[in-house]
């Protein structure tokens, strides 16, 4: 009897539910039975070509947003739009950057955008520099084929970087970390490293590639920096491997 007695309020509440559905389709013969309107049809992901859209789905949450910068450099930076051609951030986008956190984003690359949404992407991102030329013709080159000099390159790096880094990397204060870090390397690509110099990152307060120093860097300058700090990846990557076979012994 005691449990009989608990279940009334269930079958009151069960037999207003129902009675409450039955008005409504009195009122509104045959809505409930309706398709969804094409206001509430979920829009295939595919179709979509609003810049606006593709780039919180897929960039903001390292570029942050509208390109201000957050884990990953801004793409709305003046100093990295002046350094990269409309190629360039076709190709980083379509193809990503291999060993880093950038993945590739392209069908053709494996990802899940189209042609058209990665042209989106990139009109949309070159909508955000300041008129005059696509890029600074006095900037060193956004690509090299060419590998540096890492004993120049430390003395460079220690120029125009040591302030904030540290004339070896390994950090100046409370705010600035290692760069030489071995954790933070294996995110990184050379031409990561390469970016990063010429464009700076204003969001971190890290000068570009013309304020960093009492003179701009030149190309070799910038080609050294690069190789001295990639030099670090590499013998962590050897001492690591070392490490995991002396384990074994």
């Amino acid at each position: 009897m005691a449990e009989s007695s608990k279940s009334h309020p269930r079958i009151r509440l069960r037999a207003i539910s129902v009675a409450v559905l039955a008005l409504a389709a009195c009122e509104h013969p045959g809505k409930l039975l309706e398709n969804p309107s094409s206001a509430e049809e979920v829009v295939d992901p595919r179709t979509v070509l609003s810049f606006e859209r593709l780039y919180a789905t897929n960039c903001a949450g390292c570029h942050g947003v509208r390109g201000a910068g957050n884990a990953a450099i801004g793409l709305a930076s003046p100093h990295y739009l002046a350094i990269v051609s409309d190629a360039d951030i076709r190709r980083v986008i379509a193809e990503g950057r291999a060993k880093t956190a950038m993945p590739a984003f392209a069908e053709s690359a494996g990802g899940l955008l189209s042609d058209a949404q990665v042209d989106a992407l990139v009109q949309g991102i070159r909508a955000w520099a300041p008129a005059g030329p696509a890029r600074d013709p006095e900037a060193p080159p956004y690509e090299t084929s060419t590998y540096g000099d890492t004993e120049r390159g430390a003395r460079v790096f220690a120029e125009h970087c040591g302030d904030c880094h540290g004339v070896d990397g390994t950090g100046s204060g409370a705010h600035t970390g290692s760069i030489v870090n071995a954790a933070f390397l294996e995110l990184r690509s050379e031409q990561s490293l390469r970016t990063n110099i010429l464009a700076g990152r204003p969001d971190l307060g890290c000068p570009n590639w013309r304020d960093s120093g009492k003179a701009p860097m030149s190309a070799d300058d910038v080609t050294d920096s690069v190789a001295w700090l990639w030099s670090h990846r590499q013998r962590s990557s050897v001492q690591s491997y070392l490490s995991a076979d002396s384990n074994r012994r």
